[in-house]
């Protein structure tokens, strides 16, 4: 081992001594910015999987898209189990409407549904609460829970479906009535954007509102556990015919997801700040040991120490005390995300506040998925940082001559 990191961690860890004050804060500023990194990320990225987990299973995978409404789908569903990515394949049918109940405007996202091929694709039954999907036919609804709540509508209730196909029959002098269908169940994926204006309907129903005929919008695809979405995406493209085009979940809310990467990549940054603030503080140790040890430095010089091997000796602290903070950071991080959801539900009840977690955050649980790329982000960036904390006491004790060094009193 070459003298100067030998010194460097004989200066941070003597030998026969209590841990050093000045080490001690500095690991823990640096190990309090990690645990904070590994925790918020992880909360973040374990939101994400639920969100991904939310639209997978109401949505499948893959999507089957063209400009116009698909007329020969079934031929379609054969070409797509026929490939070997494919688990299952339904149509569906689906726009935007206007929903009246008891005076409640309020403008929704319908999707049609194939009964016979539907629970192969989606699992809506699993996020229904009240009421059930057998009991779905093509003179029914089932409302998600935030269109129901504007509605003021219960299962049960009969509600006023109203047809784009409205506007066109006004251009002809023709009256298109609204459809009055009950409704048979509601519903709750669990997440705002989900759940704020979305109805399901049978395939026939949809298809009658918007005057499709036997035409769909598209089709859902269900892949093979273990298939990435984006290539088998691209397979499909490749056997496709004519306009139909394949498009993974991620493209298909490819906004939604971006601003989601936006606010964890916002997030990251500013907890960061963190780690910034605790390098200030081994900056400061450091300088006040360059200053302590003034004598010291001298002499290393008049022993032939060269300056750039007095610069790698403060440089070399900073770097440990960044990997000692990093390695006790990961470990709080990841104890702190082992009973998280105790601390959560703890102060919950403290502040009898269980209820509305569930009602406005949609989470009894708070989710968590460490990705490898985020640790890895978080001890590159925590060793650069604690590094250059120490060049500038590094660069004071490097420019120390040593006959001026020794004379200091």
């Amino acid at each position: 081992m070459p003298w100067y990191l030998y010194l460097a961690l004989k200066q941070l860890f003597p030998t026969g001594r209590r841990f050093p004050f000045f080490t001690a804060i500095s690991v823990m500023g640096v190990a309090l910015g990690v645990m904070v990194l590994v925790v918020v990320t992880s909360v973040m990225g374990g939101f994400g999987s639920e969100i991904r987990r939310m639209i997978v299973e109401t949505q499948g995978e893959v999507q089957i898209k063209a400009q116009n409404p698909i007329d020969d789908y079934s031929a379609a569903i054969r070409l797509l189990d026929a490939q070997p990515d494919v688990a299952a394949a339904t149509p569906i049918s689906e726009g935007g409407v206007l929903v009246e109940h008891s005076k409640h405007v309020a403008y929704s996202f319908i999707q049609g549904m194939d009964l016979a091929t539907v629970d192969s694709v989606f699992q809506l039954a699993k996020y229904i609460y009240e009421g059930s999907l057998d009991n779905l036919d093509d003179d029914s609804v089932i409302l998600s829970s935030q269109l129901a709540a504007a509605l003021a509508a219960n299962v049960g209730d009969r509600i006023e479906v109203y047809s784009p196909l409205l506007i066109e029959s006004l251009k002809s002098d023709t009256v298109v009535l609204p459809r009055e269908v009950r409704v048979v169940a509601l519903m709750e994926i669990g997440h705002q954007q989900l759940d704020s204006s979305r109805m399901y309907g049978t395939m026939r129903f949809v298809q009658g509102i918007y005057g499709l005929g036997h035409s769909v919008h598209g089709i859902n695809v269900r892949l093979k556990p273990g298939t990435d979405e984006d290539a088998a995406a691209a397979r499909l493209n490749a056997v496709l015919p004519g306009t139909l085009r394949a498009f993974s979940w991620q493209d298909s809310f490819q906004e939604f997801l971006w601003v989601l990467g936006l606010e964890k990549g916002m997030i990251f940054f500013l907890l960061l700040i963190i780690v910034v603030v605790a390098a200030f503080s081994v900056m400061s140790s450091l300088l006040i040991s360059v200053v302590r040890k003034t004598r010291e430095i001298g002499l290393l010089g008049a022993l032939g120490g060269r300056p750039r091997q007095v610069a790698a000796c403060f440089c070399a602290q900073g770097f440990i005390i960044g990997l000692s903070g990093t390695v006790l950071g990961l470990a709080l991080g990841f104890a702190l995300l082992a009973v998280r959801n105790d601390i959560v539900l703890g102060l919950a009840r403290a502040t009898q506040r269980e209820e509305v977690l569930k009602r406005f955050y949609q989470f009894s649980q708070l989710p968590a998925h460490t990705l490898p790329g985020d640790v890895v982000e978080i001890v590159v960036f925590t060793l650069v940082i604690s590094t250059l904390a120490g060049l500038i006491p590094a660069w004071r004790a490097a420019r120390l001559k040593p006959v001026e060094a020794l004379r200091n009193e």
